[in-house]
């Protein structure tokens, strides 16, 4: 692939996780944000990514120097100009976005792709709203960005085939193993996935069939058995194929919940503020150490099926080699 210098805008939680992800994987990039807070709070995020890496991954040691000469720190959308690819997460807001972008496209070159991360807003909307929107693709990531393998890249109906090209081969070379979105659907493929299992699960809980965590417990060890290798197309072929499932499917479906509003319980909770682990209060309560002890296990699960997936992936090559003999 051509050497990219890939800007990154906004250096949120999601935004510094993408920084440590290319530079990880030896791209130049520009990291912006006005908020000279978020830009030493991205420096530490980095570091502290690279000697994750060289710990779960097997990485060189010498990258927890190495990266430093990777990122330059930007203050002014005009210090983007010399990126030949854009990444922007910015805050989830159209509007935000929009102003974001009319400063970008006055400095930077007609065909440098740009790639919106977002996770809901449709990636037409904001193409058709630009002087060049054939450059415009969505590229939803997942946190940890740096670990995941992880990436939705979004085409709209305006996306360039060079531009959809060069966004696979950014992904491909940082280690993801990229979802290609062919319509720009409302969420894409995994976030409507997950809606859907949120929307039931608060349907279960609300008709008092059982409490969270009884509906948490049943979801970890059934789904959570082969969500990780499998994909529910698979599952279903594994564990007695479309006939079994379709007559299934017939009795339940009508029993699902299809309500387009939210559940009452989700709409109190929204407007109590209620932020989860981040001010201690969900669906649980937790204290400090909890909220510690259940960000590792989520960390620790993140490279352990990273490493899962690596060997599945190496077990498929092998298969597809012998058969091909």
């Amino acid at each position: 692939m051509r050497d990219e210098i890939v800007g990154v805008a906004g250096l949120g939680f999601l935004g510094r996780g993408i920084v440590a992800c290319l530079a990880a994987f030896g791209h130049r990039v520009i990291a912006f944000d006005r908020s000279q807070e978020l830009k030493t709070e991205t420096e530490k995020y980095v570091d502290q990514a690279m000697r994750e890496l060289i710990l779960r991954a097997g990485f060189r040691a010498s990258l927890t120097d190495e990266w430093r000469s990777r990122v330059t720190f930007a203050s002014t959308v005009e210090e983007l100009a010399s990126a030949t690819f854009v990444i922007e997460s910015v805050t989830e807001d159209a509007a935000v976005k929009s102003e974001f972008f009319d400063g970008l496209e006055a400095c930077i070159a007609a065909d440098v792709p740009v790639a919106t991360n977002t996770s809901s807003l449709p990636v037409s909307t904001v193409a058709s709203q630009r002087k060049h929107p054939e450059r415009f693709l969505g590229m939803h990531w997942a946190e940890p960005a740096y670990a995941t393998r992880f990436i939705e890249l979004i085409r709209s109906e305006q996306t360039s085939d060079e531009a959809f090209a060069r966004a696979i081969a950014l992904a491909e070379s940082c280690g993801k193993e990229p979802s290609m979105i062919l319509q720009d659907f409302p969420a894409f493929v995994a976030n409507r996935l997950g809606y859907a299992m949120y929307r039931e699960a608060l349907s279960l809980l609300e008709q008092g069939v059982a409490d969270a965590e009884t509906i948490d417990r049943s979801f970890r060890n059934s789904v959570g058995l082969w969500a990780s290798f499998a994909g529910p197309f698979r599952w279903i072929d594994l564990t007695g194929g479309p006939a079994l499932y379709g007559r299934t499917m017939s009795n339940v479906l009508p029993t699902l919940d299809n309500s387009p509003t939210i559940s009452p319980t989700m709409q109190s909770m929204m407007e109590a503020g209620l932020r989860g682990v981040a001010d201690r209060r969900g669906f649980y309560e937790y204290t400090d150490d909890e909220v510690k002890m259940w960000e590792d296990r989520f960390r620790n699960s993140v490279w352990k099926v990273r490493e899962w997936v690596e060997e599945m992936a190496k077990e498929g090559a092998a298969c597809r080699r012998d058969d091909a003999r």
